[in-house]
């Protein structure tokens, strides 16, 4: 009988690990996974490629090599040296992420060399021993970021420190007295770190500017802006610059433009809004159709490219918007006097014109320059009002809009656009900034007529540039795009909507994912965990941003889309309107790696103010609760995590957290998969989404933390009684980890 012979596809595991391990050696510092190790030692059958990634689980098991993230590994560098960026925590969890691949290695604090937060370092990293995590050590700081934190100041008689509560540092700032620039005992100032010495436990540093006194508003409010890096005063040489241009319109300007002085036009705003950038008009043409204007303040022909204003506009990128008040991008003479569509006053505007039909079809479009006249300002509540009623001022044109804004509206929605309409928290605020009260605002008809025209005016205008025929290449343009959602984020949204009995579709098209979005979304309408879902679904799509590589707009459902209606307080709307009058003269491509810059910039900062905004608002609803200890509210678990439960009042939409070592009557554990917390003896169970009843327990403004505790329908404390057998319970045998007591981190909401 003739012997058997090997196929030349099974190999043995000893030598498939040799193999393996040849590979790893020639890796150096590169990251792989077993698709990569398979295809490089031609290993294609599946076997074999199920072995090798065993081989490499196994060899992370062990110690052999490392697995950075599920299913990626890189082989450990005995002796490493590298660069990275520094992550300095308050709670001693410093790590440097590593420029080669991203990796987070930690760093103790005796091995930092009093890095900060943001610093490029070279750091070396030691051999890892069998089953421990990685360690570097800092050898160098490359390069120190400016760093500044915003803290009180406690004064004594030759010098002075800043106390912080800054989640990247722990200790206090060392002042010498003549570097407290006049500052004492309870003032809010902002310091600046200058040097800290090998063998001092403290950093040292100067005052660079004192807000005010600590818990004063104006100086809390600066504060906020400050910790985000914006501004948080305008320059007076800026202001004096706006204060010099000539708001006059000349006939010679008026005659470069469409003329529509004579068409009936309107704003619709907020009834605290002072800068009014958009107004629509309408006028029924011979035919039967309608002209529809949409009008927006022309702030390009007053603020020229790299002037002071322009300079200064542009490294703000955006106004902000506190609970108490709006930081400008613009200087107010600009923003709420020239450029402002204001009643009554002849205006220069940028404007698209539809001619629509009844059923709010687009039959033709047109984008130019004009002049206009507003003959009224409306609020949203007068608008509506007339919505409502069918009576008041100009309400045949109103009346007519809405049923047009509903009809693209549905349209929109038919193509798959995602409805998200949350309700907004607001706060009503007495003369010294104080919260009195909690409002919420609504998106109703009037709110929904003007965003459905901004919409179209956006979209018409991303398209005009970036929709060309053949194979022309459509110029360099500024477009708002949103990326499809990341399964994995969809993916757990279905899971947990499922919980609550929604259907949310994780696979398939586009239109039909969002379609069942939007079905979830009608079918929670006041609800308990309304709140809570469409938070969580606006969690999981993509952020929006600004680029000029266009991928179209998700969320909205629109191939093309731009921001072209709001340049008094957006950047990017200015850079559209230059470019839209650039290539409306016939203009070549402007240059898109200047274009991308400023595009990322936009980003970035209309990130930083949404941060502050939300800062904003958790100050006041901390400042506004602290007036409520010990009161009693209803509310839903709105997060969980492994250090308590976020609670979300039903009353004012407040959040508090219930922390983990107040639920005494066991040990709870974070089951992070179920979004839940239970108990290891009971197993009593919080879940998101559970209704609860809470009594605000502590206020803390200086963190923005609001604490509350559990109660029972009669108000008392729950599980008081069960104390003492939880603490029993705990000190019997099997008892858990340790507890991590490092202060908590604010969550993101």
């Amino acid at each position: 009988m003739a012997k058997k012979t090997a196929s030349p596809n099974r190999t043995s595991a000893t030598e498939m690990r040799r193999r393996v391990e040849l590979y790893i050696d020639r890796q150096q510092n590169n990251t792989f996974n077993y698709k990569q190790v398979a295809h490089a030692i031609d290993a294609l059958t599946g076997p074999q490629q199920r072995l090798i990634a065993e081989i490499l689980a196994d060899m992370a098991a062990s110690g052999d090599i490392i697995e950075t993230t599920p299913g990626k590994y890189k082989a450990p560098q005995r002796n490493n040296v590298t660069t990275g960026t520094f992550v300095r925590r308050s709670n001693g969890k410093n790590s440097v992420i590593t420029d080669d691949d991203g990796e987070a290695i930690f760093v103790a604090e005796r091995n930092s060399m009093h890095a900060l937060n943001g610093d490029r370092v070279k750091v070396h990293i030691a051999a890892r021993r069998r089953g421990a995590e990685p360690e570097a050590e800092v050898i160098e700081i490359i390069e120190k970021k400016d760093q500044t934190f915003i803290g009180t100041l406690q004064v004594e008689k030759h010098f002075g420190y800043l106390l912080t509560d800054s989640k990247f540092l722990a200790t206090d700032i060392f002042i010498p007295r003549a570097k407290l620039k006049g500052g004492k005992t309870g003032d809010k100032a902002i310091v600046r770190i200058t040097d800290w010495q090998a063998d001092a436990k403290n950093p040292r540093g100067e005052v660079i500017d004192i807000l005010g006194t600590t818990g004063e508003n104006n100086a809390e409010m600066h504060a906020i802006l400050a910790e985000f890096g914006l501004p948080y005063r305008y320059p007076e040489n800026v202001t004096k610059a706006a204060d010099k241009i000539d708001a006059g319109i000349t006939p010679e300007e008026i005659a470069k433009r469409v003329d529509m002085r004579g068409v009936t036009t309107f704003t619709i705003d907020p009834r605290d809004a002072k800068d009014f950038d958009d107004a629509l008009s309408i006028r029924r043409l011979p035919d039967g159709h309608y002209e529809v204007g949409v009008h927006i303040a022309d702030v390009t022909h007053y603020v020229k490219p790299d002037t002071l204003i322009d300079r200064e506009a542009q490294k703000r990128a955006t106004s902000v918007y506190l609970v108490d008040r709006t930081v400008p991008m613009l200087p107010e003479h600009l923003c709420n006097g020239i450029c402002s569509l204001r009643p009554d006053e002849e205006k220069l505007a940028f404007s698209c014109i539809f001619k629509m039909d009844e059923n709010a079809n687009v039959l033709d479009s047109r984008i130019c320059r004009t002049v206009i006249k507003s003959d009224r300002r409306f609020t949203y509540e007068e608008a509506q009002d007339v919505i409502e009623t069918g009576n008041g001022d100009f309400k045949e044109e109103i009346l007519t809009l809405d049923q047009m804004a509903k009809k693209l509206r549905q349209r929109r929605f038919d193509e798959g656009s995602v409805e998200f309409d949350r309700v907004e928290v607001r706060f009503e605020i007495d003369e010294e900034g104080h919260p009195v009260g909690v409002f919420f605002k609504e998106s109703k008809e009037a709110n929904k007529l003007v965003e459905e025209f901004m919409l179209l005016a956006n979209k018409t205008v991303a398209s005009f540039i970036g929709k060309v025929d053949g194979r022309k290449k459509a110029k360099a343009f500024v477009y708002r795009v949103h990326d499809q959602p990341d399964p994995g984020k969809l993916a757990d949204f279905s899971a947990l909507s499922r919980n609550f009995g929604y259907k949310v579709k994780s696979q398939g098209s586009a239109k039909e994912v969002n379609r069942s979005i939007n079905k979830m979304l009608k079918d929670v309408k006041g609800r308990g965990e309304e709140n809570l879902l469409s938070t969580l679904a606006i969690r999981s799509m993509a952020k929006a941003v600004y680029t000029t590589h266009n991928i179209g707009h998700y969320g909205l459902a629109f191939d093309y889309y731009t921001h072209f209606t709001s340049p008094i307080r957006r950047y990017p709307d200015m850079m559209v309107h230059r470019l839209l009058e650039r290539y409306l003269a016939g203009g070549r491509s402007a240059n898109l790696a200047k274009l991308e810059e400023q595009c990322k910039h936009s980003s970035e900062m209309e990130q930083l103010a949404a941060n502050a905004e939300r800062a904003s608002i958790k100050y006041k609803q901390v400042e506004y609760l602290g007036d409520h200890l010990g009161e009693v509210y209803e509310g839903v678990i709105s997060g969980v995590t492994e250090w308590g439960l976020y609670v979300e009042l039903d009353e004012n939409k407040c959040e508090g957290l219930v922390p983990v070592r107040d639920l005494a009557d066991d040990y709870y554990e974070f089951d992070e998969k179920n979004y839940c917390l239970t108990g290891r003896r009971n197993h009593n169970r919080y879940r998101l989404g559970d209704k609860v009843r809470v009594k605000v327990a502590r206020a803390n403004l200086e963190r923005k933390q609001l604490d509350f505790a559990l109660v029972d329908d009669m108000g008392r404390p729950l599980h008081e009684d069960t104390k003492a057998a939880a603490a029993q319970s705990l000190n019997s045998g099997g008892a858990p980890k340790k507890r991590n007591n490092a202060k908590r981190p604010s969550r993101k909401k």
